[in-house]
């Protein structure tokens, strides 16, 4: 049986990998053995945010990889401690972002603005710096869905992205719904969507980002084809229902993601199945697991499903979307949705872990 001194302690950590580059933590850095002894053993692990919503995750893989390589050690304590990490500048337009997620659907009415929203507050509320941009300049329903309101300022040539509190922090949010009168129709074509889409991504202050979630507009349209011009997206997630008209033009979408090299990171099934909260019945009233069945067969990932609750339909009403997250029978499916894609990103950086990031000059 192996002592339990620091080396062994580190060695047993060896395949333990960052979620974020996917190298081995204790090759750069991040693995930091406090205690090592019969008696007991205690590490740190130092993760990024971007991958917070993974660290107890991270936390209970190491406590088990100690545990099974050192059995006869009464005490294993893990702790996680945040490692910095600065964004680089992506695309041509130098956002400071390590993560670029487009959530996108084939049609409207799908629940795709909700779901983008939801995803933006799992990761800001898991600790992730987080940014949302709602691209959809025809019909912006994000500042509605967040109960946000007012117009930008500008400061030193820059959009002050309006704000939305989370915790201690808050999370910026940029949409034409700012900048366009309520009920005010926008009729523009396609060079001026590129232009707009643009200028917000380029002069609005965002600040260093994990993530900047972006809401597409329904469609295939000219906003998928400006966001692959202008930055490196590191993927899109495709909403459906589950109906066979909805999963037909979700398959339009992904074709048209992948048809402008934007990879497809998961599909998720909105409005999946409705429980009578009076009876305990379920009712598959557009059907139910076509989105897995359609994600299956075209080899993509299933991200997860999110049934018809009254509630998510009363906190988006009001301007409280942030709010299915306190509410114990919808965040379940909200964080699932937002751990499987994180933890998909981390699976894939250690099956090809990125080269070191070079300085911009």
């Amino acid at each position: 049986m192996p002592v339990p001194d620091s080396s062994a302690v580190t060695a047993a950590l060896r395949d333990l990998r960052d979620p974020e580059t996917g190298r081995p933590l204790g090759e750069t850095g991040q693995l930091r053995v406090t205690a090592a002894g019969e008696a007991g053993i205690a590490v740190a692990l130092g993760l990024t945010t971007h991958s917070a919503i993974l660290w107890k995750i991270s936390r209970a893989r190491a406590e088990e990889l100690l545990r099974a390589a050192f059995p006869a050690v009464p005490e294993v304590t893990v702790t996680v401690e945040s490692h910095e990490r600065p964004p680089g500048k992506l695309g041509q337009i130098g956002l400071e972002a390590k993560s670029v997620i487009a959530v996108g659907s084939g049609k409207g009415g799908v629940g795709k603005s909700t779901i983008a929203t939801s995803i933006a507050l799992g990761l800001a509320r898991a600790g992730s710096r987080t940014g949302l941009l709602d691209a959809d300049v025809y019909g912006p329903s994000v500042p509605h869905l967040l109960g946000l309101s007012g117009r930008p300022q500008i400061d030193d040539g820059k959009i002050v992205p309006m704000r939305l509190a989370i915790g201690e922090g808050s999370m910026p949010v940029m949409s034409m719904g700012f900048l366009v009168p309520p009920g005010e129709a926008v009729v523009w074509r396609g060079p001026m969507l590129h232009g707009a889409i643009t200028q917000m991504l380029r002069d609005t202050a965002w600040g260093p980002l994990d993530y900047l979630v972006i809401d597409m507009p329904p469609g295939t349209g000219d906003i998928a084809l400006t966001l692959s011009q202008v930055l490196p997206l590191t993927g899109a997630v495709v909403v459906c229902t589950p109906q066979d008209v909805a999963l037909l033009d979700a398959t339009k979408a992904i074709a048209m993601f992948r048809k402008v090299n934007i990879p497809v990171l998961g599909m998720v099934e909105n409005m999946s199945s409705f429980v009578c909260p009076d009876t305990g019945k379920r009712y598959d009233i557009f059907g139910s697991g076509g989105a897995k069945r359609t994600a299956h067969e075209l080899e993509i990932p299933f991200l997860g499903e999110v049934p018809i609750q009254i509630p998510i339909r009363e906190h988006g009403d009001a301007g409280t979307t942030a709010a299915n997250y306190d509410d114990p029978a919808t965040r379940p499916y909200l964080e699932a949705i937002c751990e499987r894609l994180v933890g998909n990103l981390a699976a894939t950086n250690a099956a090809r872990p990125p080269l070191p990031s070079l300085p911009v000059l």
